[in-house]
Formats: structure tokens, C-alpha cells, sequence
């Protein structure tokens, strides 16, 4: 497997985010979901990462650099159903983590939602704590956040 930043324009990526909103619009109403769209995930200060199993994309997610450019959010992280139990988003994680040390990034966020069970182990698996929270999602009933240390990858 590889994870590597690509353009989140193409047309096998842009399949990967319909089934990310297909699937966050099932659990939650619109007012509860935070995705950033094709456009936002082109901008310069967003980092968009593809999984891939040999050619086929089988994971995504993305690091925005926040504006102290000291802490980075995780958006849209995303497996493909048949992909899962591969080890796609843990390999996302460490490769997103690895690269935001790089960068001076010395803690990632992130929000994810209440009935995300499978999502909320993984953040805790690879070390994130539950944090109060944060900027848009204060107040949100269904969302849960994370942050992640990482002075010890610098």
C-alpha cells in the first residue's frame, strides 16, 4: 500500500468522497456534518492524501494547516468498504502524522461523529485523546473530537 498527496480531482477520488458524504449524510442531519467540498480540498493550505492498494484508491483523507501553522485538522478520512480491516486508515494516519511533523505541525485535531464507534477506536488506537470541543463544532450534538501530540515524531 501506498499513501502518497494527490489531487482529490479524479474521477476514482471523487467516487471515494460520494461515498464519504453518501455515508455521513446517512447517519446525520445536513447541520451536523462538517465535509469540506472538492474546491476546499484543493486549496494551498489543505494537504489531500490517497491510499492506494497498487493503482485502486482505497482510502483518503485530509491535513488543513491551521492558521498558528503549529496544529492541523484531519478531514475527510475515508475507506472504501471493501478496503476496510486492510489497514488503509491506519497507514493514512501515520504517513498524515509523519508528514504534518515534517512540516512543524506539533498536534493534529479532528471531529468525528458520535455514531462513528469504528472511527472513534481508531483515533484512540493510534494514540488521539478526546478533547472538548473546538471552533464549528462547539455546541454540535453528534460531534466528538481528538487531538494527537506529535513532539515525539519532530
Amino acid at each position: 500500500m501506498t499513501v502518497a498527496v494527490e489531487s482529490p480531482r479524479q474521477p476514482e477520488i471523487e467516487l471515494l468522497l460520494d461515498g464519504s458524504t453518501a455515508y455521513a449524510q446517512s447517519l446525520y442531519p445536513p447541520e451536523s456534518n462538517f465535509l469540506l467540498d472538492i474546491t476546499t480540498l484543493e486549496q494551498p493550505e489543505v494537504a489531500f492524501y490517497v491510499a492506494r492498494d497498487g493503482e485502486r484508491a482505497v482510502g483518503i483523507a485530509a491535513l488543513v494547516a491551521e492558521t498558528d501553522a503549529e496544529s492541523g485538522e484531519l478531514k475527510r478520512m475515508f475507506v472504501d468498504p471493501g478496503a476496510r480491516g486492510m489497514g488503509v486508515a491506519g497507514a493514512l494516519l501515520g504517513h498524515i502524522e509523519t508528514d504534518a511533523a515534517s512540516r512543524g505541525i506539533r498536534e493534529i485535531v479532528l471531529e468525528t461523529g458520535d455514531l462513528h464507534d469504528a472511527a472513534q477506536a481508531l483515533y484512540t488506537r493510534h494514540g488521539y485523546r478526546e478533547i472538548p470541543q473546538f471552533g464549528q463544532y462547539v455546541g454540535e450534538a453528534h460531534s466528538v473530537c481528538f487531538a494527537k501530540s506529535l513532539s515525539a515524531l519532530e
